[in-house]
């Protein structure tokens, strides 16, 4: 009998319930994206990298790691649904796509991705890059641990037609690029199925078309749609039946409307949406993912480092444009997502649009969660991110001061948990 309850204990002992790690997080105050309310003096209880209790703090737990954040302003780890992380930095030189290997890619890709980490960025959607699928590889190798970095939705490629927004433009017409960046051009209707069923075949988790011309593409106009809506459309019912979805790159009004029309789940930039287009969008419940900070820093970096004059009027034509339709969203009440096309400037500095976006009316309640429930809401991660509540991963950020009264407190994160790991 004595033999049989040992055994017994030591069963319960190496079971995986037993074995299940149980850690704290003391929070100052917490941040609740969801309720749109802080909470005062925080438990957080975690166990398997997710979070399994919020509750008042009544004393240190004796079963577990208390990390001590009480001096600080908690929320969940942030989202940035409009990242390039594969991709060489905006430059000067239309051909810099060129000038760099799959290869060394693949290590940019490493350190953008600590970078976006380590800023509070603990989720991100990596809508394209030149180099196909290399998103998609460091998804995997941040997932296997090889790397650190935020959890990735990636799209494999852009969608495009050929010379459009998607394209490395302004080349010499006897330049040929490698097939890797060629892998989403398309020639026709079918075609737009084929190329999306081959992203998902080699493992995208969504689909960005390019329906309009490119702020920073040479030789396309942000304006003009690129896509047509039977084209888009195939895009879209293509990706449904592969159980993803599609954002639509649209600055231009027609570009916008079409996409939405054709059933896109998100719509990036849309730098010169009108009226007719956000009510279209509030409607749908269609995303809005629109890049306000990005302008600014072109017209101050671009004009500096001698970025070509097309790329600058370009940006010049949409800029204060885009802030405008922005404030006509907040006011109608779409669905804006938190998007800011972190590779035109460098990563890590992500969260510099959220004072752009209280600037331009929102508050910072709604900033916030524009950056965490509504992103996680497009991704369909809602189940897994996006607050600090019960069956999500314990991702955390904290911060010195209240982001309700200074929003640009999230420009400087001290600490950051993503699975119930610390990683600053």
């Amino acid at each position: 009998m004595l033999l049989r309850s040992i055994a017994l204990l030591l069963a319960l002992a190496s079971s995986p319930a037993a074995l299940a790690a149980t850690s704290y997080v003391r929070a100052g105050s917490l941040v609740d994206p969801e309720k749109s309310r802080v909470l005062a003096d925080q438990l957080v209880t975690i166990r398997d990298g997710r979070v399994v209790a919020v509750e008042p703090w009544r004393g240190a737990p004796m079963d577990g790691n208390v990390e001590d954040w009480s001096r600080y302003q908690v929320l969940p780890g942030l989202i940035d649904m409009h990242v390039h992380l594969t991709d060489w930095n905006q430059s000067s030189n239309v051909a810099e796509p060129l000038l760099h290997s799959a290869m060394e890619i693949a290590y940019v890709g490493a350190r953008n991705a600590r970078q976006t980490l380590l800023a509070g960025f603990t989720s991100v959607h990596d809508v394209g890059c030149f180099r196909a699928f290399a998103n998609v590889e460091l998804r995997n190798a941040i997932n296997r641990g090889d790397v650190i970095g935020p959890r990735v939705s990636a799209v494999g490629a852009y969608i495009t037609v050929e010379g459009g927004g998607g394209e490395v433009t302004g080349l010499s017409p006897d330049v040929k690029l490698p097939d890797d960046m060629r892998a989403g051009v398309y020639k026709d209707e079918n075609d737009v199925r084929l190329k999306v069923a081959y992203l998902f075949q080699h493992g995208a988790d969504s689909i960005k078309i390019i329906a309009t011309g490119a702020v920073l593409a040479e030789g396309t106009e942000p304006g003009q749609l690129e896509m047509t809506e039977g084209e888009i459309r195939a895009a879209v019912e293509t990706a449904s039946r592969r159980g993803g979805w599609v954002t639509a790159h649209a600055h231009g009004a027609d570009g916008i409307k079409t996409a939405i029309r054709a059933g896109v789940r998100g719509i990036e930039h849309a730098s010169l949406i009108d009226e007719e287009g956000i009510a279209m969008a509030k409607a749908q419940g269609t995303y809005l993912s629109m890049d306000i900070y990005n302008g600014d820093y072109i017209a101050e970096y671009g004009a500096r480092e001698g970025w070509p004059a097309d790329i600058m009027r370009k940006n010049e034509e949409t800029t204060e444009a885009q802030r405008v339709g922005f404030r006509k969203a907040v006011k109608a009440g779409a669905r804006i997502a938190y998007g800011t096309d972190a590779g035109v400037f460098p990563h890590g500095l992500n969260a510099r649009q959220f004072k752009y976006m209280v600037a331009n009316g929102m508050t910072p309640m709604q900033a916030i969660r524009s950056a965490t429930t509504v992103s996680a809401a497009m991704l369909g991660w809602s189940g897994d991110v996006g607050a600090v509540a019960p069956g999500r991963y314990a991702d955390l950020i904290a911060v010195e001061g209240d982001a309700l009264a200074d929003i640009s407190v999230l420009e400087r994160v001290v600490k950051v948990m993503k699975g119930g790991e610390v990683v600053k």
